[in-house]
């Protein structure tokens, strides 16, 4: 009979800080979805239409490794092991989204933000105390972060240049999925986030987004 492994404090450990290093270096652990850009399709970009797009890409990179962050300080504090099962799987599927990217912004000739230290740690401590909240409050965060997530990616295919189909393909797969993610949290049981949490929420997102479109 094939018993489930159980993992050791210093176990659980190891796991974190490979997640760590694995999220700040770009090789995190992903669903292997295919990347969502047709083959062999290139478009010029004048150089300012491609910093343009290098610095919204940039912002959704460094945007995923705060998701990143938060699912895996969550899945930590979570109370419930299908909340924390549901937060892993989360954080694969946003691996996807940091390593598409990762590769759009290598692409587009550009790099990720020199803040993203800055960013995970902020998260992973956000993430930490919302699972130490409660499974309903850490729910919460994740639903208030994924709408918040979905309107700044609406803005960003907004504001694409024309020719930029590639990052717009990616944003739009992202945009769907973190739609996805906040309807499941929803239906497990998420609570609406009180009005100066959200708010300090957004003004946060803005801090982050200002500096990493060029930083």
């Amino acid at each position: 009979m094939n018993k489930e492994r159980q993992y050791s404090t210093t176990d659980h450990l190891c796991l974190n800080i490979d997640s760590v290093l694995r999220t700040l270096f770009n090789n995190p652990q992903t669903t292997q979805r295919p990347y969502p850009v047709e083959k062999n399709k290139k478009t010029h970009l004048s150089q300012q239409e491609q910093q343009h797009s290098a610095g919204l890409m940039r912002i959704n990179h460094a945007g995923e490794i705060c998701a990143q962050a938060l699912y895996q300080g969550q899945a930590v504090t979570s109370q419930s092991t299908v909340t924390r099962e549901k937060m892993q799987q989360a954080a694969l599927e946003e691996g996807d989204h940091l390593a598409w990217c990762c590769r759009r912004l290598e692409e587009l000739g550009s790099h990720t933000s020199y803040l993203n230290p800055l960013w995970y740690t902020g998260s992973y401590l956000i993430g930490l105390a919302a699972g130490m909240a409660g499974d309903r409050w850490s729910l919460g965060f994740v639903a208030e972060t994924e709408k918040q997530v979905v309107a700044h990616l609406q803005k960003h295919l907004e504001t694409l240049p024309e020719k930029d189909e590639q990052s717009y393909q990616i944003l739009q797969k992202m945009q769907k999925d973190e739609e996805q993610h906040r309807e499941e949290a929803i239906s497990l049981g998420a609570i609406e986030l009180p009005a100066v949490i959200q708010k300090a929420m957004q003004w946060t997102s803005c801090i982050m987004v200002k500096a990493a479109y060029w930083i």
